[in-house]
């Protein structure tokens, strides 16, 4: 019997990975599944219509909300649960099994989800883990509401998290997330990020910590130093033992010292917008 869950899916142009992603999923899995599709010039919709998954078409304004947040409160799950994955996310057995275990009976409105990391082709081990609080009760809460003002491009919440009333746990069995994506994408993808993370550590307000994860208030008390990205790179590659992945660990903490290095230059950068805007028009006084 289908658990009282809906998944969804959000997706642009991802007809390579979506099938693959669905047939993992199962028939039997789920209640419903669902594609949100941001206009896919591809097979996307194709694809997920022919799988029996339902598609609905988001277009973003550039404001709140975005892609999850919008489906929350426009197109409401009917299910007691809703579990959101990219379509490079595959439900494992182990995962499906601790589920079907665990939701019936659990007094949790939410859960905290592992995923695996691949990096130049293989998975790594060790380093710092992948979790997202994806998994949550219907009605419970939604994302953090981030009144942006065109920061980015980035049409879902990548960074925002889930703000929920009740206790929050934990499945243990991982997620399989097979991004198998080239470094220059990863590259490009963190170039985007950082910029956002950058507007976003400035134009946080004080209420905004009592909101905040215990992840997201060591990231902004470090952000504004330029030791983030070294603290990182210390802190995966030695205390969490990147190390025995090897030269392809070593790389990943290098690149992800990189990301918060960039995220530390664009802050001060940004600081200096309105002195610098002063200074060109003084002097064409």
């Amino acid at each position: 019997m289908p658990l009282d869950l809906t998944i969804a899916i959000p997706a642009k142009n991802e007809q390579a990975d979506l099938l693959a992603c669905l047939d993992a999923i199962g028939t039997d899995f789920a209640q419903q599944v669902v594609v949100v599709d941001s206009g896919s010039t591809d097979a996307t919709p194709e694809i997920a219509q022919g799988w029996g998954a339902k598609v609905v078409d988001f277009a973003w304004d550039g404001q709140f909300p975005k892609k999850r947040n919008w489906f929350l409160r426009n197109h409401r799950p009917t299910t007691q649960w809703v579990l959101f994955l990219d379509a490079d996310e595959h439900l494992t057995p182990a995962f499906k099994d601790e589920l079907r275990a665990t939701l019936p009976r659990t007094e949790h409105v939410g859960f905290w989800l592992h995923y695996t990391i691949y990096f130049l082709g293989r998975e790594l081990k060790h380093g710092y883990p992948l979790d997202k609080l994806a998994l949550f009760r219907v009605g419970a809460g939604e994302y953090e509401q981030i009144d942006e003002q065109g920061w980015s491009e980035l049409d879902m919440e990548i960074h925002e998290h889930p703000i929920l009333n009740g206790s929050i746990g934990t499945i243990r069995a991982k997620i399989d997330h097979r991004d198998f994506r080239p470094v220059h994408h990863y590259i490009a993808k963190h170039n985007e990020y950082s910029s956002w993370e950058a507007k976003r550590f400035l134009a946080r307000k004080a209420e905004d910590h009592g909101t905040l994860t215990l992840k997201q208030k060591i990231k902004y008390r470090l952000v504004n130093s330029p030791m983030a990205g070294p603290a990182y790179f210390l802190g995966a590659y030695v205390l969490m033992r990147g190390f025995l992945d090897g030269s392809r660990g070593f790389a990943f903490a290098l690149l992800k010292l990189s990301y918060f290095t960039q995220v530390y230059c664009k802050i001060q950068e940004l600081k200096q917008v309105p002195s610098q805007s002063s200074t060109q028009t003084n002097s064409h006084i």
